[in-house]
Parts: C-alpha cells; sequence; structure tokens
C-alpha cells in the first residue's frame, strides 16, 4: 500500500501495465480513455519519494512491527511506544493516518464482568450457605 496522497493512483498502475504488455497501445489514447491528463500521469511517472514520503515508509514498518507484537495496541499507545522505545517523534495525528492507510486497527478486550450480564468465568464465587431457606420476622 503506497502512503502517497496521489488520488489516481490506480488509474495510474493501469495504464502503465497496459503500455508495458502491449506497445501498440499509445499512452494519449489511454490517459483520455481513463480520464486523466496525460501530463499527470508522466509526472506520476517520474516522481520520486520525497524524505517525508520515506520518513512515513519506515513509521509505517515500525508501526506494523508493533501491532504484530501486540495487537491491542491503538494509535496512541503506538505513537507512545514510538516516542519511548524507538526514539521517533512523532503526532498522534501522523500515527492514526498511517494506521487507516494500512488497515491496522487494534483488537478490543472486552471485560465480562459487567452488572447488565453475568460474567462467564467470576473469578470468586460466595458459597450459598442459606440456600434459600430463610424467614423474616419482619413484616
Amino acid at each position: 500500500m503506497n502512503l502517497t496522497k496521489t488520488l489516481n493512483t490506480t488509474k495510474y498502475l493501469a495504464i502503465k501495465e497496459l503500455s508495458d504488455e502491449n506497445k501498440t497501445y499509445s499512452i494519449s489514447a489511454l490517459c483520455e480513455f481513463a480520464g486523466i491528463a496525460r501530463s499527470a500521469y508522466y509526472k506520476w511517472l517520474g516522481h520520486v519519494n520525497s524524505d517525508n514520503d520515506n520518513l512515513n515508509e519506515r513509521i509505517a514498518d515500525t508501526i506494523t512491527k508493533i501491532h504484530d507484537e501486540h495487537p491491542d495496541m491503538g494509535y496512541r499507545r503506538i505513537r507512545d511506544t514510538l516516542a519511548h522505545d524507538y526514539k521517533i517523534a512523532v503526532n498522534d495525528k501522523r500515527v492514526l493516518r498511517i494506521c487507516r492507510k494500512k488497515k491496522i486497527q487494534s483488537y478490543i478486550k472486552h471485560r465480562y464482568n459487567c452488572c447488565t450480564k453475568p460474567a462467564s468465568d467470576p473469578a470468586y464465587v460466595a458459597e450459598n450457605i442459606l440456600n434459600r431457606e430463610f424467614k423474616s420476622d419482619m413484616m
């Protein structure tokens, strides 16, 4: 998955694959069919990644590594881990954007001991001493 902000990446890739497979297709005809400008295609083709793009790729690799080790971490805890363990100072929004592009989500841990439904595996069960055999003197 590419982290750049290019809108028509799929169209550009399709034009590149079609022109590589069959040399009889002209680039201008393929661009016209896809509805994009020929100059935009050539600009995309000659694009060199900037330092910021390379940094985003490095951060994305580190984020996927952290997520594989700890799938219950959300983007906030991932950002804390990046800052503490890997010494990478990034903003929460940048980590969130990269996580959304890479489709990285935390797994939610549910607590089963709430008041509306009983726990499936309670930690402590009190002994039933009364066995519901009691009478009250008060009315």
